[in-house]
């Protein structure tokens, strides 16, 4: 009898599990937003650095540890927001700061995939984990974004120049395409669709490459 009234006190007085939070939905998005972590840490640092001349090894090493450590510390004090946060403009969000206990632990939702549903009923979408788990899988994605940017400037940019370059790319470009077609911007209301990245991630990061690839050859 006494071991059931403790089970019974324990489980009454325990801190409460969201009714929303979905454990396997949460478990699933943070896995995978790890794996993609990995592919660039220690993934494409070693690509990196194992393609280039030996004379430019370190350094392009050093641009993807930096990109990653950089997008990281850009995105939760400000660019989450723009790309994901309330509506400024058509194409970008209001910047703001991703950090606080009480907003990292409300559910997610982007708060501009406002949409009407059925019965013309406005719906947004509202995943069943965290916010800090979307944070978090959204910033891998920057990340990477970044990193796949480098490839193209390997050997053709010095650290420095690519320290600056950084959080530049990732405020005025990567936020704009995220919150435009992620974040419930003009392109997510026009009905175009990118499930895996291939605009937000790939287009932007290819056509920003050559770019930067022309300019500093």
């Amino acid at each position: 009898m006494a071991a059931e009234q403790i089970a019974y006190t324990v489980k009454e007085f325990a801190p409460a599990v969201p009714g929303w939070l979905n454990k396997g939905d949460n478990a699933w998005q943070m896995t995978a937003s790890t794996l993609v972590g990995i592919q660039s840490m220690p993934g494409l640092v070693i690509l990196y650095a194992s393609i280039v001349k030996k004379k430019w090894a370190v350094n392009s090493a050093f641009m993807a540890l930096y990109a990653f450590a950089a997008v990281l510390i850009c995105w939760v004090l400000l660019c989450y927001r723009m790309a994901f946060g309330d509506e400024l403009l058509p194409f970008w969000g209001k910047g703001a700061p991703a950090l606080g206990q009480k907003y990292l632990l409300g559910r997610a939702k982007v708060p501009e995939s406002k949409h009407r549903g059925y019965n013309d009923v406005d719906d947004i979408t509202e995943p069943l984990y965290p916010m800090a788990t979307l944070v978090y899988f959204q910033f891998t994605f920057a990340a990477i974004t970044l990193i796949l940017l480098a490839g193209s400037v390997l050997g053709r940019m010095n650290i420095r120049a690519w320290m600056a370059f950084v959080p530049l790319w990732l405020i005025f470009s990567y936020t704009v395409g995220a919150f435009s077609l992620w974040g419930g911007g003009f392109l997510y209301h026009w009905g175009v669709i990118d499930y895996s990245g291939g605009y937000v991630i790939h287009l932007s990061s290819g056509i920003a490459g050559l770019t930067a690839a022309y300019w500093v050859t």
